[in-house]
């Protein structure tokens, strides 16, 4: 069978010379080596993954013409890519690829083979893999009707909408959702699959952690099954890989994702992504990787907005089945204005004191649950302590300090404690004027830069603002 599969293949390469410049010829096929012939498969092994996608970009249909010539209408061709040279002790690392499955049109215009993944089916149960693989790995309570959409998020669940429409069709393939934990770059991925799966019924949607598969590559490594686990992924319709950054430094997790990834978007298959950052600004992963995640959309989430907070409390409580005052709400929403997972953690916990304590959910027992957990979300220097400092300092009640009033020694104290919130907590503007009696955030920005000039021209009032300072630092320590 060696023999015929190079006697094949030189067959196949007298064809070729005569269609190609000598320097063609060198570069592109005289490094390939035949490997076997197969039931009217041949297998060439090629260099490396780029010199695959240049033959198959540049001399796809002079290639299909010489299998044709030598082997048939029914001949097929199969690369054998060399990922890693090895050494001494190791043998080089391979993977195979069957050509593409695109039909034909008048014999020579397209990709070879009328075969598909199907015909590389394996069974791909490895016991240290999970076993489910025919499953999606989806929750089900992930659904766009539970994804609450805001000017946070509006850009990425449109186009997650879209692609759910549409898988593999739209220009975002692939589509990377980016942003900091807790926004729900999860919960909208798998939105995306769990609607393909109600519309699209025939379609094999995946979800998996870029940490699983990692696990699973180096399962497959351990148990020589790395062909049957790249064979698995390519049948795969709609690819969902979540937290692609911890794909950084894992170099041959990277080459098989990398070959994973060309063969799915090359056959119009939608993968879509997650990532903590843009991947302009992914580190450690691989430059040609980084260029095809940047092919499709990347869409950000950001930190959900007071009306998005709102929202977000109102749909937890009505699935829930439980109700909170109105004032709770929105204290509750102004207070956690870090991310969706924060916010909806302060919520169990208010719930389960309101339960464990037997009383009825008020704002007093809003603040007192927020006063044991708050510290985890903004600093030290909390919002009352701030307010308490700076009344007694100014010798006014706190109470002045959050009310109408236009009194100079008032106004001073209030824009003096505004200001020490925006140096020392977490919380957005508009946060900070809801806790000085419901103002704008601009009237915190004019606060900040009127202490600021109070600062650089009054010496009486910097002085002040120093010991005030060494009282923010003794709290905070």
């Amino acid at each position: 069978m060696q023999s015929d599969c190079v006697s094949v293949w030189n067959n196949c390469l007298q064809m070729i010379r005569e269609q190609v410049g000598d320097q063609s010829y060198k570069t592109w096929f005289s490094p390939i080596v035949p490997i076997r012939l197969d039931n009217a498969v041949l297998t060439i092994q090629v260099p490396s993954q780029f010199f695959y996608e240049w033959l198959e970009e540049h001399y796809v249909t002079l290639l299909r013409r010489a299998i044709d010539s030598e082997l048939g209408k029914e001949g097929r061709l199969e690369y054998s890519i060399i990922v890693d040279k090895g050494n001494e002790q190791n043998k080089p690392y391979t993977i195979n690829i069957p050509t593409h499955s695109n039909n034909r049109n008048n014999g020579h215009n397209s990709n070879f083979s009328n075969s598909n993944y199907n015909d590389y089916k394996s069974p791909f149960a490895l016991k240290s893999i999970d076993n489910l693989y025919q499953t999606s790995h989806l929750n089900q309570q992930y659904t766009f009707e539970s994804y609450i959409e805001g000017d946070c998020n509006r850009l990425a669940r449109s186009a997650g909408f879209a692609v759910a429409s549409k898988p593999g069709i739209t220009s975002f393939n692939p589509l990377m959702i980016y942003g900091p934990v807790g926004l729900g770059k999860t919960h909208l991925v798998q939105a995306i699959g769990n609607e393909i799966k109600q519309t699209l019924r025939d379609k094999f949607v995946l979800y998996v952690s870029s940490e699983k598969f990692t696990n699973q590559f180096i399962e497959a490594l351990k148990n020589n099954n790395v062909q049957e686990f790249t064979n698995f992924y390519l049948q795969v319709d709609i690819l969902i890989i979540d937290d692609v950054q911890f794909l950084s430094g894992k170099e041959k997790t990277q080459e098989i994702f990398f070959h994973i990834f060309n063969h799915l978007h090359q056959s119009g298959k939608q993968i879509i992504m997650t990532s903590d950052c843009p991947p302009r600004d992914l580190k450690g992963l691989q430059e040609r990787l980084l260029s095809r995640f940047k092919w499709g959309l990347s869409a950000d989430l950001q930190q959900p907005d007071f009306e998005t907070r709102i929202a977000i409390i109102l749909r937890k409580m009505e699935s829930d089945g439980i109700t909170i005052p109105e004032e709770v709400v929105e204290y509750l929403a102004y207070s956690v204005d870090t991310n969706i997972r924060e916010l909806e953690g302060v919520l169990i916990s208010l719930i389960a004191h309101a339960s464990l304590n037997r009383r009825e959910i008020d704002l007093e027992l809003a603040k007192q649950t927020l006063k044991n957990i708050v510290h985890d979300i903004e600093t030290e220097v909390g919002m009352d302590f701030i307010q308490k400092t700076i009344s007694e300092y100014f010798k006014i009640s706190t109470d002045d300090m959050k009310a109408k009033t236009r009194k100079k020694e008032i106004v001073i104290a209030r824009q003096t404690a505004m200001y020490f919130a925006k140096e020392y907590t977490n919380h957005s503007l508009k946060s900070i004027g809801y806790h000085f009696g419901g103002r704008d955030h601009s009237t915190v920005i004019h606060a900040v830069q009127s202490v600021n000039d109070m600062m650089e021209t009054d010496s009486r009032f910097r002085s002040s603002m120093d010991e005030l300072k060494k009282k923010m630092k003794m709290k905070a320590v």
